[in-house]
């Protein structure tokens, strides 16, 4: 069946962003804690048998989501460098109220507070987590379970967080490797089952090779696209020629 005009250009729309996602993910393929878009044009082509010559120019409706997939977990040896193992995230306090992280670069500020590394505080459980004047940061030490101590004595606990599988789609992403929840209504709940590690970095989830082979899909599906356009055009152009004598 021939598609409209209207469809094939919805369609051409959808690739474009589409490829700007592929674009972004490749880009923040070594950002830490960064959280891939889902390319969901796969989803059409794996309904189609991933044959992307059997695609209908004009057919394709592509809604594409975060991926909060683990990333690997990689030593630095930096005792102010945090990954979460398992589903959570830390908290960071902002002026438009609090972000949610998976990036756990972490430094002091002038005043001893934990922050991140645009500056913002990094929430405790009891609020901002202050180290104490003249102590290191090589003696800070931090236990699986967030317990921030220093020789011995605690000076706080990193507030943990996590949202049910059905909120997670609610986050939207709002740079440097933070997401601010869009639902006023949903609230987070401490995070079970997760693992604070102390001298790791969490990497980005993007897998380079699968979004090479998705860039290439999706290029091959918006070229079917312009063909079908191109056709359009040149069938209305010889029908006015007809019509004109």
């Amino acid at each position: 069946m021939t598609q409209s005009i209207t469809q094939v250009g919805s369609s051409v729309d959808a690739l474009t962003r589409e490829l700007e996602i592929i674009a972004s993910n490749v880009a923040n393929a070594n950002t830490t804690g960064f959280k891939r878009l889902s390319n969901a044009f796969s989803k059409v082509l794996d309904s189609q048998k991933g044959k992307a010559e059997t695609y209908a120019p004009g057919t394709i409706d592509l809604k594409s989501g975060l991926d909060f997939s683990q990333g690997n977990v990689v030593q630095t040896g930096r005792s102010m460098d945090f990954a979460l193992s398992g589903s959570g995230f830390f908290v960071v306090e902002t002026q438009n109220g609090p972000l949610y992280t998976r990036n756990g670069v972490f430094s002091t500020n002038q005043n001893g507070q934990i922050v991140d590394e645009m500056g913002r505080t990094v929430e405790g459980e009891s609020g901002p987590i202050t180290v104490p004047a003249g102590v290191s940061v090589s003696d800070i030490q931090v236990s699986s379970g967030g317990q921030i101590s220093v020789g011995g004595a605690a000076i706080g606990k990193f507030k943990v967080v996590d949202f049910a599988d059905s909120d997670k789609s609610k986050l939207v992403s709002v740079g440097n490797s933070s997401f601010a929840m869009s639902d006023n209504n949903v609230q987070p709940t401490s995070a079970a089952n997760v693992v604070v590690k102390q001298g790791f970095q969490e990497s980005s989830n993007v897998k380079i090779v699968d979004e090479m082979v998705d860039m290439v899909m999706v290029t091959r599906l918006y070229e079917a696209n312009m063909r079908c356009v191109s056709a359009q055009k040149d069938n209305a152009s010889t029908l006015t020629n007809v019509a004109m004598g």
